[in-house]
């Protein structure tokens, strides 16, 4: 599975100050914010683009502009601090939500939610999903878009583990996995160690 390490210092700027423990709601979601502007930024480096001309003040310029069909399918609830970075980037993208409920017990991932744009057949979908742990959610909500018949899909996340690449991996191999960082493993309770704790609950507070 081609794993792309997103080696940027704004990045892992970014990324220290999620880790940080004592990082607040409201700067926490700014972070996630920046981390996933880039994020996306470098999963869409060679999508679809389409030669031209546009006319500016002084005379005609030669332009590209995005010709591909981006959707961005965010996992809920985590997956939602994403979003708004990656629509800044690319206004005009689709949106679909997949919601998935992690059984603490068996860490088996559970679908409750999920909603797809219609059609997706020629479309280039980003997984966001800030967290890539056992890999059971991931594989769960790829099953889904590739269900419905996406072009190409690629995931975005903040933090990775060993586990959860090497699971997604043997899944899907196809899939391209943007991340800054593989950290060391998961604990007993399927977090990710070191990490930065539940992403969702950072996020909002809760």
């Amino acid at each position: 599975m081609p794993i792309h390490i997103v080696d940027h210092a704004l990045v892992h700027d970014a990324l220290a100050r999620l880790r940080n423990v004592e990082t607040d709601p409201a700067a926490f979601r700014r972070e996630a914010h920046r981390i996933s502007t880039l994020l996306v930024a470098e999963a869409l480096r060679h999508v679809a683009a389409s030669e031209g001309t546009v006319a500016t003040p002084l005379g005609p310029a030669a332009s590209r502009t995005v010709s591909a069909d981006v959707v961005f399918v965010p996992v809920l609830r985590a997956g939602l601090g994403m979003l708004e970075a990656a629509l800044t980037l690319v206004p005009g993208a689709r949106v679909g939500h997949i919601g998935l409920q992690r059984d603490e017990a068996t860490a088996v991932a559970e679908k409750y939610y999920s909603r797809l744009p219609p059609d997706l057949s020629g479309s280039h979908v980003v997984l966001l999903d800030p967290m890539l742990a056992t890999g059971g959610s991931a594989i769960a909500a790829i099953d889904l878009i590739k269900r419905a018949r996406a072009g190409t899909v690629c995931m975005t996340c903040i933090v990775a583990a060993p586990e959860g690449i090497s699971l997604l991996a043997s899944r899907h191999p196809d899939v391209h996995l943007y991340t800054p960082v593989v950290d060391r493993e998961l604990n007993a309770q399927k977090f990710i160690v070191p990490g930065l704790g539940d992403f969702g609950d950072r996020l909002y507070g809760t």
